[in-house]
């Protein structure tokens, strides 16, 4: 098991570090610093002084890989890379290139708590919900509660999410005033604004995670240890709890877990729909504001949530069968 987890983790440390190489290649080898200096400063008379000093106050008046103007380790690192590299790594995001004042990491710490406050209770609720109905449409095989079942779970696979929240938001906060149709508080009474979000996000991605728990359950009701637990007598209860679900729990965790960084950075649309200040409505303000210190910032966190998540969900499978982490 020691083995399983270095190896995930040299797996995870190498994966951070291309993004992050890919990342910067990207960002300042297409779009060099010049030309992010001319469309932030949006001036038809700018001056090379103007830009200069732009550069100068984001750190980027240095070199982009290698300093020729210095000796020994200084060539490399006196460089836009490794500052930005070894600033990344304390957690140091700097300002923002619009604006050129406050800091990055202050705002993303502040939205990722709205987004993991939203991202949290989807997560659990899905795979609670997802696997309860999938449990019981699997028990119900070939009956007709199985054909509604499925037939529901195709609506909801066919109606967007968008249809999803415009008609749940009108239902619930227009017709019957349930609950705040959008804005955001911070504290306690910013539970209320994230309830409504929550249950529509659920509902729109809960027909396509039904329907493949479901096959990963038919799957294990067909094994040789389930078949056999039911030989021996065992309730309907004790057989999908004990058997069944324990042998489908890998493809269902990694279902789930991999859903993780797209409810957290993907929930671009019901945050901007309900006026939620987190990650995703971030990004879009920041792409709309030809922000690349942001952009560059959100696709690190992105990969670093990604990763995460992704080496949890391999251990949390090791831990429910044996053989996952066993070496080949």
């Amino acid at each position: 098991m020691l083995g399983f987890v270095l190896r995930r983790l040299g797996h995870a440390g190498a994966v951070l570090a291309g993004v992050h190489l890919l990342t910067f290649a990207l960002f300042f080898t297409l779009h060099t610093p010049d030309d992010m200096a001319r469309q932030n400063l949006g001036s038809k008379r700018l001056t090379e002084v103007q830009v200069v000093q732009w550069k100068a106050a984001r750190g980027y008046d240095r070199p982009l890989w290698h300093n020729d103007q210095r000796t020994g380790a200084a060539q490399l690192t006196d460089t836009v890379f490794w500052l930005r590299t070894a600033s990344l790594l304390q957690g140091d995001f700097g300002p923002p290139d619009a604006q050129g004042a406050g800091d990055i990491g202050d705002e993303l710490r502040q939205r990722m708590a709205v987004s993991l406050a939203l991202a949290g209770p989807v997560v659990v609720g899905l795979l609670g919900m997802s696997t309860l109905l999938a449990a019981g449409l699997a028990w119900a095989r070939h009956t007709r509660a199985e054909a509604w079942g499925l037939a529901l779970c195709g609506v909801l696979l066919a109606v967007s999410t968008l249809f999803v929240l415009v008609f749940g938001q009108a239902v619930v906060a227009g017709v019957w005033r349930l609950a705040p149709a959008s804005g955001f508080v911070p504290g306690g009474e910013g539970v209320r604004f994230l309830v409504l979000p929550v249950v529509l996000a659920v509902l729109a991605r809960l027909g396509g995670e039904v329907r493949f728990q479901r096959a990963a359950l038919l799957e294990a009701l067909d094994s040789a240890p389930v078949r056999a637990a039911q030989a021996r007598g065992l309730s309907a209860a004790r057989v999908m709890g004990q058997c069944v679900l324990r042998q489908a729990l890998v493809p269902i965790l990694t279902s789930v877990g991999n859903s993780v960084p797209t409810v957290v950075l993907g929930s671009v649309v019901v945050e901007q729909f309900f006026g939620l200040p987190g990650l995703g409505a971030y990004v879009v303000d920041a792409i709309a504001a030809q922000d690349f210190a942001v952009v560059r910032s959100l696709v690190w966190v992105g990969a670093v949530l990604v990763v995460g998540t992704n080496a949890l969900v391999d251990l949390a499978c090791a831990w429910a069968d044996p053989r996952v982490g066993r070496s080949p």
